[in-house]
């Protein structure tokens, strides 16, 4: 007799209270033990509510409608509590934060084993084993808010493995982590999922991850089953990709692109290491190369570090000799793993931390003597929660909050939020409530604010973190259009693909020094030194590299153009 289902779904369509739209529509899904369902969708496809109908949040702690019937190790996800599922599911969220509860590290981890009754010395070994796992071992004693956005987000996982639930829910679950820790998180989800006959569904726009990890992959599309398959099935169905704007493995992407241009005719591969095996079936293609801007070294600084040196009350040295100059009308992306300093720096640029030694400069002053909301007027800092910078009832009062201290004339002010919610496509959303907005909007309910005090600087903390292709671009497109009016922009980031169309200069960051400041498409070549600071570069650089030691490629199209474009010497 066939194992039953570790989950089952049979026609299950909710309706947030109030909502006249359905999030989830006649859903029918089954997952096997040991099973890995990828769960893809654009923004707003229903991914995050079906990850909560699976313990029960979804409809018990939202309330609205729900028809249809969600199982899960038999237990129907209505009529069992919460607290009884928790035994049998576990959950990730999107913001890890809001998990946390306990006032260290092990005690976070522990919290659920003491509800559910586990022996003392069993939840020591399964604490030790979780934190080993998602590498926060040797962090045990520190307080959860003490930890970098990343470092919860690995928290909040070993918390839910430590449980050993037959079920894990992950809502994107990387979207806070470097590359490497990113690859080890899915890297346990193998292994788990093999070994211990653990079921995951994994909701993420991590493509190349998805597609090793995952055995089959949901397309959600405005709370529907669009598709079921295959990462080959899925990825390689340009139609349905474009339909529901998802992004492909990078490996996937270039190889569509080679295949439109007649160089190859083999399917897309889904995953790099076929990929690179794949490119001894292609012509000997040449060098790809392209003169690099120079830098300006004319334009005056903006923002300085010297010798910058900071560590926190418990000892973490987070800086140690950062020397770092951006200069007016630069586009920088500030990379490195999670805790490299990346967010310390920042914290300095605006004042909101004082350094232990050396100097921090904005604008030719030293920040030491000028106050934060002076500071305001000179930098604009969106951080990577934007709701955690929105705090008024309407998207136009929240623009306009930011004016009170300027003392500013009514008429002026009021041509000012005009501008900046004009520029930030918000015009329409004046009146509704910000956090009523799509997270990519809210976002840019944030930039807008940040806007309408005219800073010379903008900074972007993740900006594309939880966004989906569109969303993710969208925002970057703004970022673009502030640098071509003339503000210099700062953007931190983990998600390399992207950058390429944007950035002009990449600084990496690695154990609180500089590890490297240069062009971006020299970092993203440096394969060797982007691993040292656990980054990794976009799939279609390391099939460049492949296939010339001088092909400096860094997308699908500059790929393909490498087989008709010429050479010359690399940038």
């Amino acid at each position: 007799m066939p194992e039953a289902p570790v989950a089952r779904l049979e026609n299950v369509s909710y309706y947030y209270p109030g909502a006249e739209r359905p999030a989830l529509l006649n859903l029918n899904l089954e997952l096997a033990a040991g099973e890995v369902l990828g769960l893809v969708g654009a923004t707003g496809a229903g991914k995050t509510t079906l990850c909560l109908a699976l313990n029960g949040i979804v409809p018990q702690l939202y309330g609205g409608r729900f028809f249809g019937r969600a199982a899960v190790a038999g237990l129907d996800t209505v009529d069992h509590p919460i607290h009884e599922l928790a035994r049998h599911v576990g959950v990730v969220l999107q913001d890890p934060e809001s998990q946390l509860v306990t006032a260290s590290v092990e005690n976070e981890v522990a919290f659920a084993l003491e509800n559910l009754g586990v022996a003392p010395d069993e939840i020591r070994r399964r604490v030790d084993e979780a934190l080993a796992a998602v590498e926060l071992d040797g962090l045990a004693r520190k307080h959860p808010h003490e930890l970098s956005g990343g470092q919860q987000q690995r928290l909040a996982l070993a918390a839910a493995l430590a449980q050993r639930p037959r079920l894990v829910v992950l809502d994107e679950p990387t979207a806070q982590l470097d590359p490497r820790a990113s690859a080890e998180v899915f890297r346990l989800v193998r292994a788990l999922s093999r070994e211990r006959g653990t079921a995951f569904v994994v909701a993420s726009h991590a493509a190349e991850e998805l597609a090793q990890t995952a055995g089959r992959i949901a397309v959600l599309s405005r709370g529907g089953l669009a598709a079921l398959g295959s990462p080959e099935e899925i990825f390689r169905d340009e139609a349905l990709l474009r339909r529901e704007r998802i992004r492909p493995p990078g490996v996937t992407a270039a190889f569509a692109a080679l295949r439109a241009a007649g160089l190859t005719t083999r399917p897309p591969p889904v995953q790099l290491e076929e990929g690179l095996a794949a490119l001894r079936e292609l012509p000997p293609g040449r060098p790809f190369a392209v003169p690099e801007a120079p830098r300006d070294a004319g334009a005056p600084p903006v923002l300085v570090a010297r010798d910058l040196r900071f560590a926190y009350p418990d000892g973490t040295r987070a800086l140690d000799g950062v020397d770092l100059v951006v200069r007016r009308g630069e586009y920088v992306a500030l990379l490195g793993q999670n805790g490299s300093g990346k967010s310390t720096l920042l914290r300095h640029f605006l004042h909101l931390l004082e350094p232990s030694s050396g100097r921090v400069e904005v604008e030719g002053r030293d920040v030491a003597s000028r106050r934060v909301t002076d500071l305001a007027r000179s930098i604009g800092y969106v951080s990577q929660n934007p709701d955690r910078q929105i705090f008024n009832p309407t998207v136009e009062a929240e623009v306009a909050f930011s004016l009170l201290p300027l003392r500013l004339p009514a008429a002026e002010r009021a041509a000012r939020v005009d501008r900046a919610l004009g520029a930030l496509g918000l015009l329409a959303f004046r009146g509704a409530h910000p956090l009523s907005l799509p997270k990519g909007d809210r976002a840019r309910v944030v930039v807008a604010a940040v806007l309408v005090m005219d800073p010379a600087v903008l900074i972007f903390d993740e900006p594309t973190i939880g966004q989906d292709e569109a969303g993710a671009r969208s925002i970057l497109e703004v970022t673009r259009q502030l640098h071509r009016e003339g503000r210099t922009v700062v953007v931190v980031t983990h998600h390399l693909h992207l950058m390429p169309d944007y950035a002009q200069r990449v600084v990496i960051m690695a154990q609180g020094r500089v590890l490297a400041d240069t062009s971006l498409r020299a970092a993203y070549h440096a394969v060797d030194l982007l691993r040292t600071a656990h980054l990794e570069p976009p799939q279609a650089a390391l099939l460049a590299r492949a296939l010339h030691p001088d092909n400096w490629a860094l997308t699908p199209e500059e790929l393909t153009a490498s087989f008709a474009a010429g050479g010359g010497p690399p940038p």
